[in-house]
């Protein structure tokens, strides 16, 4: 008999992933934590039924979510993540040497647990001495930050639920406190194919814009989440995304990256012309 497991990104739309091994499955204080071995994705860290990461095609998310801001502000030093509890994040933004602290907020401890469990190659770098890691509400935590970051990355589920208020203008607003004067905030912002996500963008987009004096989305191809394609928010409070990226300040680091490039940053926030009337709505 085959085991497949089903996400579905619609009422009527289901992306299904046929399964090896259920290799760990528990309900948490906070949630259903499930990861699977699968034949074509490896293996799949899902949260409440919805696919968070597969070991084919993390590296896209993980290397856009920071590589982008971190080629872009020239002098990053202290750094908040909030979320991304399996550690992705983490290990890139670890390669960076002027890095002195990353401070990771994740509100389930099992989370951590079963990623370091199972996905030791995206927890490697949580023990990391620059690392340091709260079990906390991230809007609790955040409130007491003020002007402390250069970097903020809101790693956080998708907008609907216990996670909504990840997306809230008050919480860009406390964002926007915890960073210093020329502080960048990046955030995962969702699909605009569907019409419920694309909603959701749509007020992220407006909130964020209507906080931070400058305010970009950008755009990468996933083929695990809601219709393969997926958009980040940039926000900034001195840094444009393109007109104050050095891209030979991040060539002269030498990594190996298997998605991001320079030329990739740049061709990102060039949207289609669907994507831009919708943002130029809520701009308005």
């Amino acid at each position: 008999m085959e085991l497949w497991f089903d996400e579905f990104h619609t009422p009527d739309v289901r992306h299904g992933i046929r399964v090896n091994r259920h290799l760990f499955s528990k309900k948490s204080d906070y949630q259903q934590i499930d990861i699977f071995e699968t034949p074509e994705f490896g293996r799949v860290l899902a949260l409440d039924g919805s696919v968070m990461l597969t070991e084919r095609d993390e590296f896209i998310y993980d290397e856009m979510i920071t590589h982008v801001p971190m080629s872009v502000h020239p002098n990053v030093k202290d750094i908040l993540v909030i979320g991304a509890g399996d550690g992705g994040v983490v290990k890139e933004l670890a390669r960076y040497p002027q890095v002195e602290r990353i401070d990771l907020v994740e509100m389930d401890p099992e989370v951590l647990e079963a990623c370091r469990a199972y996905l030791p190659e995206n927890a490697s770098r949580l023990n990391d001495s620059r690392v340091h890691i709260f079990y906390d509400n991230a809007l609790r935590f955040i409130r007491r930050r003020a002007n402390q970051y250069d970097l903020i990355i809101v790693d956080s589920n998708d907008p609907f639920g216990p996670n909504e208020g990840y997306f809230t203008r008050e919480f860009y607003g406390i964002c926007f406190n915890a960073l210093r004067d020329d502080g960048i905030m990046v955030n995962q912002q969702g699909s605009p194919f569907f019409s419920h996500d694309a909603d959701a963008m749509q007020r992220s987009h407006q909130r964020i814009a209507s906080t931070f004096p400058i305010s970009r989305v950008y755009q990468a191809h996933i083929p695990t989440y809601a219709a393969g394609y997926w958009l980040f928010g940039f926000a900034s409070k001195k840094y444009h995304p393109i007109d104050d990226f050095d891209p030979n300040r991040w060539l002269n680091y030498h990594f190996r990256t298997d998605y991001y490039t320079p030329k990739l940053h740049v061709g990102a926030f060039y949207l289609p012309a669907f994507l831009e009337r919708m943002l130029e709505e809520v701009e308005k």
